[in-house]
């Protein structure tokens, strides 16, 4: 009698990416090589080497033009695709990126010469860097679906519910630079996703560049100097206040950075209040998606038992209350 096998699921993230495997009832995450649960989805060209994951992350404030993130936003586009001509011009990417024959590529300095890869190429370095080797070790790497994000949340959820009632229940997923919303009815114990929706371009990056905006204008208005095409000084702004929208769930964040640029410190801070209204777009938009699943579905708000929270945005303390405020969940 052969032994059961299991099956890893692979999440490679806009911002960040991790492999799990379902074992004995519940989904076990697998550390990389540093012991983390996930790895940043960073790829960096130095000399002749390469940096994937987290050593690609740690010197990216050093090597800002041969620092590759965010990939997954330019997967399956075309380079004047109008979402990816606005993410080169808002979103403050150190890296260039070029067309070769209408399709995105991004183009870096390695081995002494420039490079060009293209999102897909980069996609799979940092599979390589992945855990597969420990998960295949557990499941064997027999690559059986392919799932979108909302389906895949949709499955977990299931997996991991107390209750046994029918219900219909909305899965709302906000990461690092995108937003699935899906629609799920489960009937008997069956899970049918009935309808789903979704903007590749508006996730937890999108909330970064707004507060980076913020400080670059008001770096001008103190200082009157634009730290723009300074990629290193943009780089370590944008790294500050990563961590200070982490901290927004309290009232205040505070932004130090020593010699950001031209021997100037900057010493600041945003309150939440001030955040939420840099950002009041971006959390309205966010309902966009929920309202097309609820049409597509042909459903009204009303219908919908459970919102369900997935993705590291949502930790942004204005987000658990605006989906579930706009269906009128009895939850909220």
């Amino acid at each position: 009698m052969q032994p059961k096998k299991a099956a890893i699921g692979i999440d490679l993230g806009t911002t960040y990416s991790c492999v799990g495997v379902f074992q004995n009832g519940k989904v076990k995450i697998i550390a990389d090589d540093q012991g983390n649960r996930t790895t940043p989805s960073y790829v960096a060209f130095k000399d002749t080497e390469r940096f994937i994951g987290d050593a690609a992350k740690n010197q990216v404030a050093m090597n800002p033009k041969n620092t590759i993130f965010d990939v997954k936003r330019l997967i399956g586009r075309k380079f004047d695709d109008p979402k990816i001509q606005q993410d080169i011009k808002t979103t403050h990417w150190p890296f260039t990126v070029i067309s070769d024959n209408g399709k995105p590529k991004l183009e870096v300095d390695f081995k002494g010469e420039t490079k060009r890869f293209s999102p897909e190429e980069v996609s799979s370095m940092m599979l390589v860097k992945m855990p597969t080797k420990d998960a295949g070790a557990i499941a064997g790497l027999n690559v059986l679906r392919i799932i979108n994000e909302p389906t895949a949340a949709a499955l977990a959820y299931g997996l991991e519910r107390g209750d046994k009632e029918d219900k219909t229940v909305l899965i709302f997923d906000l990461g690092g630079g995108a937003i699935n919303v899906s629609i799920l009815s489960i009937l008997d114990d069956i899970f049918d996703v009935i309808s789903s929706a979704g903007d590749t371009h508006l996730g937890g990056e999108d909330f970064d560049n707004r507060m980076v905006d913020h400080f670059v204008q008001e770096f001008m208005r103190k200082y009157e100097k634009d730290i723009t095409p300074n990629k290193r000084a943009v780089r370590c702004l944008r790294t500050a206040c990563e961590r200070a929208k982490r901290t927004l769930s309290a009232p205040r964040a505070s932004i130090e950075i020593d010699s950001l640029f031209d021997g100037i410190d900057l010493y600041s801070s945003i309150t939440r209040a001030r955040f939420e209204e840099l950002c009041a777009d971006l959390f309205r938009g966010t309902l966009e998606p929920v309202e097309k699943a609820l049409r597509d579905a042909k459903m009204d708000k009303a219908q919908i038992h459970e919102v369900v929270l997935v993705g590291g945005s949502t930790r942004i303390p204005k987000v658990p209350e605006t989906p579930p405020r706009f269906i009128q969940w009895k939850g909220a």
